[in-house]
């Protein structure tokens, strides 16, 4: 039924590719002055229609309706006009750029048609000012972080006078406190009557935030609740279409002793304006959690161990010998395996195949002693990665950038997993995964601990961390404040420790 303040209304929406069904008859309903949430696995056809209502797609049936008028935009330029903006989860900016240049493109003010550097950078500040965010509008975009990258594509949004705002996985990237202007964002935007489509796969998230929540599964719509009116443990099971006993699974095996003898052990190690006087050690078949804000040093470390940067400080020791890691072929070569927080730039090759992308680390594997390469080999290695992380692809030689973001990093875990390492550093690895796929890998995880892998779990979020973790290493301003079993710390006192001031 038809709300009196709805500003965006989706009847019987249909997107076929094909003989591929991507939608099947949706049906959305978005109010103003409220957040409405899409929840669904990958897979189940947000993305689709996300960029049906931002104007890359068009329908294939279906009518849509926008402020009470028809809405049929044949591109994004089209969305825009209309009133309707999008940010989305895979980040759209030019890394030579400022971040000026890129909130503003396509839209710089120009002055006797040149464009007016002042006035672009002037307005620039205006907004990220008024927004809050902390970024210089005069950094190039390839000099921030990744979380800093965010905040620039939602001010890059934002940018835009929209009467519907789409925030897809808005905080994937960002540390508590940057989550928390986001939310001031959002509130400010309901208070003034804007209708915002959130989609997060964080469900103590996606209950602060929203008003409505609308479940999709394998392309179909399946309900709308209010916030009020649902629980976390029925949202899951509508989304995955069963029952989840627990989020994180327990340990296959009982945890390595202390008096195990570490794989890593990490000693003062440091790198100028980063980090420094790091130490700590993992052992085999332990998990070992790292948590901190952004900017604490905790990717900065991880990057270090895997030979991506040069210590400038300390020692790395690996089964109690002392080693020297200056490059990711080093660590590779000493068994060190690293799921990168940024996979479209470190982790994956968009352009190439699912198969290539698994196997790339591994080719040795597939090799013949002359050196050829063993197609067939590399074919069943990498259908069993597929079928072991349930990743959701055409076949094999689709393109790992045509995959939902989830998917591609369960692509880069695979990879690393063909090269079944003895050190595994996994920075973010669950960052973009629904529920579901997340409980697929915290089980791979356990398995791998199990095994006898050693494991470092660099993670933003913390109920992540504790549930998972044997111990737990914070992170503040580039210094280890504490190293604790999860059990004896509270979320509380961790993340006193992780701001710097423990209680």
């Amino acid at each position: 039924m038809t709300s009196p303040d709805a500003v965006l209304e989706i009847t019987d929406v249909t997107k076929t590719f094909g003989v591929v069904a991507a939608l099947k008859d949706m049906r959305l309903n978005v109010r103003a002055g409220r957040v409405h949430t899409i929840l669904g696995e990958n897979g189940a056809g947000k993305s689709t229609l996300m960029k049906i209502l931002a104007g890359v797609y068009q329908p294939t049936s279906g009518t849509m309706t926008l402020d009470g008028k028809p809405y049929a935009p044949r591109n994004p330029q089209d969305a825009a006009s209309a009133g309707l903006t999008i940010v989305f989860q895979e980040l759209s900016l030019c890394n030579n750029l400022t971040v000026a240049e890129n909130i503003l493109a396509t839209r710089e003010p120009s002055t006797a048609g040149f464009i007016n550097d002042k006035a672009l950078v002037r307005k620039a500040a205006a907004l990220v000012a008024d927004l809050k965010l902390p970024v210089s509008v005069t950094a190039r975009v390839g000099e921030l972080s990744i979380a800093q990258r965010q905040l620039v594509e939602i001010a890059k949004g934002l940018s835009i006078d929209a009467k519907v705002v789409i925030l897809d996985e808005p905080t994937s990237s960002l540390s508590d406190s940057e989550a928390e202007i986001l939310f001031d964002i959002i509130d400010r935007l309901k208070a003034d009557g804007v209708a915002i489509i959130y989609i997060s796969h964080r469900m103590e998230e996606i209950m602060r935030v929203s008003d409505d929540i609308t479940v999709v599964r394998d392309g179909s719509y399946i309900t709308t609740r209010e916030k009020a009116d649902t629980t976390i443990e029925e949202l899951i099971a509508l989304m995955v279409g069963r029952n989840m006993e627990e989020i994180y699974p327990p340990r296959e095996v009982a945890a390595p002793l202390k008096t195990t003898a570490p794989v890593l052990a990490v000693s003062d190690l440091s790198r100028e304006g980063e980090f420094s006087g790091v130490s700590f050690d993992v052992r085999p078949g332990e998990i070992l959690g790292f948590f901190g804000l952004i900017g604490s040093g905790r990717s900065e470390v991880m990057n270090t161990l895997f030979g991506m940067r040069k210590a400038s400080a300390g020692t790395v020791a690996i089964d109690g010998t002392e080693v020297s890691i200056s490059s990711p072929v080093d660590a590779i070569n000493r068994h060190i395996g690293f799921v990168t927080e940024n996979r479209k730039e470190e982790g994956l090759v968009l352009s190439h195949s699912v198969e290539r992308n698994i196997s790339m680390v591994a080719l040795n594997a597939f090799a013949s002693r002359l050196g050829w390469l063993k197609r067939g080999r590399e074919r069943v290695a990498a259908t069993d990665e597929v079928n072991r992380l349930s990743i959701k692809t055409a076949s094999l030689d689709t393109i790992a950038g045509a995959l939902s973001g989830g998917n591609q990093q369960k692509i880069v875990l695979a990879k690393w997993l063909l090269t079944a390492p003895k050190i595994l550093l996994l920075d973010e690895p669950t960052r973009g995964v629904d529920v579901g796929a997340k409980f697929e890998i915290y089980k791979i995880i356990r398995q791998l601990a199990a095994e006898g892998t050693a494991i470092l779990l660099v993670s933003s979020e913390l109920p992540e961390v504790i549930g998972m973790s044997d111990r737990v290493v914070v992170m503040s301003e580039g210094k280890v404040t504490a190293i604790a079993d999860p059990d004896r710390m509270t979320p509380e006192k961790i993340m006193s420790f992780a701001t710097g001031f423990p209680s």
